[in-house]
């Protein structure tokens, strides 16, 4: 999972970079896509999964991390705004060309979008595959709960910077707010009975 993670914010960063031109996500992006790669080489294991939904849950899983890496990018974003916006106001030069804020808050809003849909579908495929094997019962799992919790704070932030023209410093305090719930929800697979499966 962790390399799949990579590989979707290699290519997030990719389609930015393509788009707008612009390699200062890098500073925050690719450490992280090194990280996620080198990881699993020092811990090698293998997870057995259901085999009777195995292409599900590979879709369920790919669909939320690309939601995972959309949300990472949109933070990284908000943060390049904020520390553009500081040396703007304090008139420091520098010779790391940061891109202007128009652009980067572009890039936090399109990235929250197109993340969206990757969440909403991952969550409706696992809930129906949760449904079939588990039943009813899998609305208790802390993990599910706070799946369905990170989703709102996560439509609540796009309505929020669309509708009322949320953008600059509380627009990044906002991303970074969800992205704590998202990495909360990440560490609730610990606790989770319906995300724990069997190495082999």
């Amino acid at each position: 999972m962790q390399s799949l993670l990579a590989l979707l914010l290699a290519a997030v960063f990719l389609i930015i970079q393509s788009r707008y031109h612009t390699i200062a996500l890098g500073i925050f992006v690719l450490p992280i896509v090194t990280l996620l790669c080198l990881a699993p080489a020092f811990r090698p294991e293998q997870i057995s999964l259901p085999l009777s939904h195995s292409g599900w849950i590979f879709l369920h899983v790919a669909l939320l991390l690309a939601a995972y890496a959309a949300l990472f990018v949109s933070l990284a974003a908000s943060l390049l705004y904020l520390i553009q916006e500081r040396r703007l106001k304090s008139k420091i030069s520098s010779r790391i060309k940061l891109p202007p804020l128009e652009t980067t808050d572009q890039i936090a809003l399109k990235t929250l979008l197109l993340g969206l849909p990757c969440m909403t579908a991952g969550l409706l495929i696992g809930s129906l595959l949760a449904q079939m094997t588990i039943g009813p019962s899998y609305f208790r799992d802390p993990k599910i709960l706070l799946a369905f919790a990170m989703w709102l704070a996560y439509v609540g932030m796009i309505y929020i910077r669309r509708h009322s023209g949320l953008r600059g410093r509380r627009a990044a305090y906002l991303s970074a707010f969800v992205f704590l719930v998202v990495l909360t929800v990440w560490s609730a697979n610990q606790f989770s009975a319906v995300h724990r499966f069997n190495a082999p």
